[in-house]
């Protein structure tokens, strides 16, 4: 990965299927029309937001160094962040949502690089660098906020996921891409846009991830907080959004306390939202957090969490009583009396204890699944694990005992004992038998010829979560996105009208050593639609009292009247002056 901006450590601890995501900011490509779009939405946010931002998010302008006249480069991001310990990564847009929230869990903010177009300039469904680096990353200057953040990815990333978000996940972000691309035919855009609401529309019982997306949705992106009466904005979908963040304040948008209720709260990522939840304050945010947490299966394993696993189709981790962790792709669950008596995974599968795979146990040797038993022995009350080496002596477990074990559920297991593995504390966590059969009533699970059957000890299933135990136990720098930004196609009208920008943005630096009269003529004369430059023209005009400043304002006003869809943004920028 070529980097072209300055890491910190927080940026080298990430594991290689993070780093997979992040790519150079290239910070040459934004053009001068790039950054007068940066130029006016901050300037408009910084007047607006003053008023209605949490102030948390001034002074987070201050202490992160976000310019309101340039587009921030990541180089100069990661030397403030990392004072408040944090750092800053370009993606291109939209990444899974497991590895957004990871990323959060590492205190790196993800921030996708390009900018929306100057006709989105008021909201795009894609992620730009004005939602990332004006929106998230000032008000991680807030300690306490920060570390909600923090958090939410840390138990963000556990959540599992359905074969569905997956489906929701490609349709949004191809939505995403093609909104922003110049030249999509409307026919393409009906094509994704039909796909996205049927994809939303679809009755499905929402997963972990689905439930844990809305609480991000209605905090990071879209909070407001305070009272209901008086709330302030802090969620970064608002503070980047110069029209939605008018809006949010009106009385046309519903203010609710905010609850975990919000949590089945769904949302529409192209269209304003009709409601907004309202925290007292930041504190409120994480006990809500830790409320919902309480009830995912990364604290409450059993039996549905090992559904949720099979459901999702994708990798996950179980982890038994005795801290044993089995990461697969899980497929099967035999279930008696509501909790899970066997459990199989297909495919590559790794054996771990606290994070750390157990020797000889990785994907090669468990190369086509891993099944076993679960739960207690029949008709004895105490488990295997809480067996003491006397206990296991008379019940005849122990190397080189042939014995049959009949598990609850009727499982039975019958082999020659080869060795054991324990953990920590020395409870044992893996038996291995061999000449081993295992049975489920009048099914084979297990038969000799396979090799060496290993058992995982377990009484019950304590947690159930996304991913891996070891991240080191699996290849997963190939899970990437299947779309990819399409970049602006470069006109030669185009190409002149960004030279143009670049002559003001160089007469507003500099020693004004441009003539202002001709660049206005020529835009008059070959861009007469483009209001954002007709816009800086006045602006330069007034502040040096320039004999070309009722020629320039005639003419945006004209703009104005011709373009009623951006008469507003017109406004607002005169407004501004």
């Amino acid at each position: 990965m070529n980097e072209s901006f300055e890491s910190n450590p927080l940026i080298d601890r990430l594991p290689k299927h993070l780093k997979q995501f992040i790519k150079p900011q290239n910070y040459d490509d934004y053009t001068p029309i790039n950054q007068a779009v940066w130029r006016y939405v901050m300037r408009k946010n910084v007047d607006y937001l003053s008023k209605v931002a949490h102030s948390s998010y001034m002074e987070g302008l201050k202490k992160t160094g976000i310019s309101i006249e340039n587009i921030p480069s990541m180089y100069g991001m990661n030397r403030i962040l990392r004072e408040i310990g944090w750092a800053a990564v370009a993606v291109d847009g939209f990444i899974p949502p497991n590895a957004f929230m990871e990323f959060q869990a590492y205190n790196v903010l993800v921030i996708a690089s390009d900018i929306r177009q100057l006709e989105n300039i008021e909201y795009t469904p894609a992620p730009d660098i004005i939602h990332e680096g004006a929106g998230h990353a000032p008000i991680i200057a807030n300690p306490e906020y920060a570390e909600y953040l923090r958090r939410f990815g840390e138990i963000g990333c556990k959540a599992i996921s359905s074969a569905h978000d997956y489906e929701i996940y490609e349709a949004i972000r191809e939505l995403s891409i093609l909104e922003e691309a110049e030249g999509t035919s409307e026919e393409e855009l009906k094509r994704i846009r039909t796909k996205v609401d049927e994809l939303q529309a679809k009755t499905t019982e929402p997963s972990e991830m689905a439930l844990i997306r809305n609480l991000h949705w209605w905090t990071v992106e879209y909070g407001l907080i305070g009272t209901i009466e008086n709330p302030k904005i802090y969620g970064a979908g608002l503070l980047s959004s110069i029209g939605e963040s008018e809006w949010c304040m009106t009385d046309k948008v519903v203010k609710l306390p905010y609850s975990i209720d919000a949590a089945y709260q769904g949302f529409d990522i192209t269209k304003p939202q009709p409601q907004l939840y309202v925290t007292q304050d930041f504190a409120q945010l994480s006990m809500v957090l830790e409320e919902f947490a309480n009830k995912m299966a990364l604290r409450t394993g059993g039996l549905s969490g090992v559904k949720k696993l099979i459901n999702s189709k994708a990798l996950g981790t179980i982890e038994l009583s005795t801290g044993l962790q089995i990461s697969g792709v899980f497929t099967n669950v035999i279930e008696n009396n509501g909790k899970p008596v066997y459990i199989q995974s297909t495919g590559k599968t790794a054996l771990s204890y606290r994070e750390k795979e157990l020797v000889n146990h990785g994907t090669s040797y468990h190369s086509e699944g891993f099944g076993s038993p679960i739960g207690r022995l029949k008709n004895i009350n105490l488990a295997i694990e809480d067996m003491s080496p006397r206990d296991l002596q008379a019940y005849d477990i122990y190397e080189g005992k042939h014995i049959e074990l009949e598990f609850e559920g009727d499982i039975k297991v019958s082999g020659e004992i080869i060795t054991g593995s324990r953990n920590l504390q020395g409870e044992i966590i893996l038996i291995s038998f061999k000449n081993c059969t295992v049975t489920h009533n009048d099914q084979v699970l297990f038969q000799p010829e396979w090799g060496t059957f290993d058992m995982a000890v377990g009484k019950k299933v304590v947690s159930a979560f996304s991913g891996p135990a070891d991240i080191n136990s699996f290849d997963m720098i190939t899970h990437v996105p299947s779309t990819k930004t399409i970049k602006s196609k470069k006109s030669d009208k185009r190409e002149a009208l960004e030279k143009l920008y670049a002559k003001v943005r160089s007469y507003r630096e500099n020693e004004p050593e441009e003539d202002l009269d001709l660049i206005l003529k020529d835009l008059i004369k070959n861009h007469p639609q483009d209001w954002l430059l007709s816009l800086e023209i006045v602006e330069i005009a007034k502040q040096n009292n320039l004999p070309i400043y009722n020629e320039a304002l005639e003419h945006l006003l004209n703009v104005k009247e011709q373009r009623p869809e951006v008469s507003h943004l017109i406004a607002n920028g005169l407004n501004l002056l």
